[in-house]
């Protein structure tokens, strides 16, 4: 086994973020797995129907009215940056295509927007919070 092949893949791994990387060849065969700190989500919630009206989901989500779900996993972003106001406010009117907030996915930003149009009710996540695929992030007055 040569110990600069593996630190060659070791630095593969690290220069694209790879968690796992298997190599193998007709004499060798090797498995790096990295571990990280954070947590790495391991199940995702179901998927929630979007635009579907909700009686009671969870906890937070006993209001009746519509959401927007996340799309993705992901980290939520409220605003373009840190210093700019939020897409949107509680009570503002949104028309589908607008965007609502973006989410983070593997260092790629995605927009997050409103697939009909309606007045925002409640903001259902905190800015730069974990959202997982079919989680409710905005609901809409009933």
């Amino acid at each position: 086994m040569d110990i600069e092949k593996i630190r060659t893949l070791i630095a593969l791994m690290e220069e694209n973020e790879l968690v796992n990387l298997e190599v193998s060849s007709d004499d060798e065969h090797i498995s790096l797995t990295r571990h990280y700190d954070a947590p790495v989500p391991t199940m995702m919630a179901a998927p929630t129907a979007v635009g579907v009206p909700v009686a009671t989901e969870a906890k937070e989500n006993t209001k009746a009215g519509s959401v927007e779900t996340s799309p993705m996993v992901g980290v939520f972003y409220s605003a373009p940056s840190p210093n700019d106001p939020p897409f949107v406010k509680i009570g503002q009117k949104v028309q589908a295509g607008d965007t609502l907030g973006i989410i983070e996915a593997m260092k790629i930003m995605n927009p997050l927007e409103a697939t009909q149009s309606g007045v925002v009710d409640e903001i259902l996540v905190d800015n730069s919070e974990v959202v997982q695929f079919g989680q409710p992030v905005i609901r809409y007055k009933a």
